[in-house]
């Protein structure tokens, strides 16, 4: 009988994390540890990565225990459509502002859902402008434009 890994989904899952965390710990190895106390800049990327691995050795053993379902279809549209709103943000930040560029990023990533609906995902949109600004702006001081440099002062 031959042995085989009952879940891809945690087989392929735990594979990536294994190699992320892996990678990780690689680049960091030469950086000086510190201890927890003085941390210095290689214990948070060490310690992070050593904890990704693991995860991803549990998932790995997990995969061998429980059946699970197959990987679904690639949706290259949501793919597309995330990274497009990632660097849409990027590039709006500083020519048309905070709560714009969060609401561009909100709004543009939310057509990525097959399940997307314009009204609450402009409301969930404007909510999250808000929040930002209010946290990143107003209480953490972060110098972050409202208005960028489409806009007049």
């Amino acid at each position: 009988m031959a042995v085989g890994f009952r879940n891809p989904k945690d087989f392929g899952s735990g594979l990536l994390f294994f190699a992320l965390g892996g990678v990780c710990v690689v680049i960091a190895r030469n950086y000086p540890m510190g201890s927890a106390q003085s941390m210095g800049p290689g214990y948070f990327p060490i310690m992070l990565g050593s904890l990704l691995a693991l995860n991803g050795v549990a998932l790995v053993i997990r995969s061998f225990l429980r059946s699970g379902t197959g990987f679904p279809k690639i949706s290259w549209r949501g793919i597309l459509l995330t990274m497009a709103a990632i660097v849409l943000f990027g590039l709006l930040l500083k020519t048309a502002g905070l709560p714009i560029a969060v609401i561009v990023l909100v709004v543009i990533g939310a057509c990525a859902s097959s399940q997307f609906r314009l009204w609450p995902s402009l409301a969930l949109a404007v909510a999250l402008s808000v929040f930002c600004v209010l946290i990143f702006v107003q209480a953490l001081g972060l110098p972050i434009p409202l208005l960028g440099s489409w806009f007049p002062d």
